[in-house]
């Protein structure tokens, strides 16, 4: 979980707040000096940290909360409202309004940032929007730079263009626009070449493919591993490049990631993005209000509908509806289910965007006590069954368990256990079903699947 810590030490903080009746000004310089030290473990910066504490005790201090009936309620609103101004306010929007062809967004960072891995990320999001991108590769300094980019682009079926290694970059810089409108494309990402550290060399060549590419952004990719100083590269990169956006990377790693808190503060350039996986799909658009009511353990529903939507097929929720109410709902169509679920991210994330789920401590028992191999292992025991036994498990006797468990190296309790689970899903749903028929038999109100109230 992003900030895990640090989400830890506010949630803790703020339930202790509830468990008193009216706030002494004690109590909230109390929680405010937690708040503090929990800021600066999670390497926040300290000016921002300051700034941030100051701005909360004063309203914590004044007549909304004072005198209000839930006060450690208000306070764990102030919280909210100033977490998520202290991140952006609201979600900065990207320019894709290009008045001469294609638009074109350049893609700078150190190297090691995950600047390459971002721009295929980049690629499948914006194509999966209905746009045509082309990826361009103009780094001739990182060994195999331009070929995994390549890669890449064949993995996600996006465009690819390069000059190679032995042309200059501001060569296959002015080339691009030519190829995109060959190929029909209508957004195109550079990815440029990075550094070990920032030097007068890169800044010069950045600046010179700005001047030719002229994009509509130019995103800074900073891994939020390398803690505060992701914001002093931000703040140089922006001095001499003039940032439009940023995209932090790596935010799932075991990192305390409080350069995510601080870098719009230090350079007022807000993040665009965020990449949380090594999947091409695993990377979001950047909402400062979701992310902090994340934070506070207060769910983030949007962004569930959203992966739902996503994930959640309406042609085939019609079909398994049409199933149900026949009582043709098999094991396929229960794997189908599962598969879909999975597709929407790790269930930790997916349960931590759940409001009341959000908190660090009921994550953590629910992933104690569930291991995600187990999806594996039911995939593999509905596989190893003929397609007979799929539609009917009636036909499942002793001698044919033993056989799907040996044929999908699980054992015999695995097949039954899957069995239970499958059945009770299937009353489940056959209670759903008839929920929907009044006493006379006729219909009271449209049938609904789980997941489906989302689209």
């Amino acid at each position: 979980m992003f900030l895990e810590g640090l989400a830890e030490k506010l949630q803790n903080t703020f339930k202790k707040l509830k468990g008193k009746g009216k706030l002494t000004e004690t109590d909230i310089n109390e929680a405010m000096r937690e708040v503090r030290l929990a800021f600066l473990e999670a390497d926040v910066s300290l000016p921002v940290v300051k700034d941030f504490i100051q701005r909360i005790k004063e309203r914590s201090m004044g007549a909304e909360v004072m005198s209000s009936l839930t006060p450690a309620q208000q306070i764990i609103k102030i919280v909210n409202e100033e977490l998520t101004r202290l991140m952006g306010d609201e979600q900065a929007k990207v320019n894709l309004s290009a008045t001469d062809g294609a638009t074109v967004f350049m893609l700078a960072g150190l190297q090691g940032s995950g600047k390459t891995t971002t721009a295929g990320k980049l690629a499948l999001y914006y194509r999966k929007q209905g746009r045509r991108p082309l990826l361009v590769g103009v780094d001739v300094y990182r060994p195999a730079a331009i070929q995994q980019l390549e890669v890449l682009s064949k993995q996600i079926s996006v465009p690819f263009f390069s000059l190679g290694q032995d042309v200059s970059p501001l060569d296959t810089a002015r080339a691009c626009r030519s190829q995109a409108r060959t190929q029909g494309c209508d957004l195109i990402i550079i990815d440029t070449a990075g550094r070990l550290h920032i030097d007068a060399v890169l800044m010069e060549e950045l600046a010179q493919l700005k001047g030719i590419l002229n994009p509509q952004e130019t995103f800074l990719v900073v891994d939020s591993m390398t803690g505060q100083d992701a914001v002093n590269v931000a703040r140089s990169f922006n001095e001499d490049l003039g940032l439009t956006g940023i995209i932090m990377t790596k935010l799932d790693g075991d990192t305390r990631g409080g350069a995510a808190l601080s870098v719009k503060a230090v350079t007022g350039c807000p993040i665009k993005f965020v990449g949380a996986g090594e999947k091409p799909d695993a990377l979001e658009p950047f909402y400062p209000d979701r992310m902090a009511a994340r934070i506070l353990g207060m769910g983030d529903v949007l962004t569930l509908i959203e992966k739902a939507q996503a994930s959640f097929d309406q042609d085939k929720a019609r079909e398994l509806e049409r199933k149900l109410r026949k009582q043709e709902f098999g094991l396929d169509d229960f794997l189908e289910q599962i598969t879909q679920v999975r597709s929407m991210g790790p269930l930790e994330e997916v349960l931590g965007m759940i409001p009341g789920m959000g908190g660090v401590k009921q994550l953590k028992q629910i992933q104690a006590g569930f291991d995600e191999k187990e999806f594996g292992h039911i995939e593999a025991i509905i596989r190893s069954m003929t397609s007979e036994e799929r539609k009917n498990i009636t036909l499942i006797n002793g001698s044919r368990r033993k056989r799907i468990a040996a044929g999908s190296g699980t054992s015999v309790q695995d097949v039954n256990r899957l069995l239970k689970q499958y059945e009770q899903t299937r009353r489940l749903f056959k209670q759903f079903g008839e929920s929907t028929q009044g006493k006379s038999g006729r219909k009271q109100k449209p049938f609904k699947l789980p997941f489906q109230h989302l689209f």
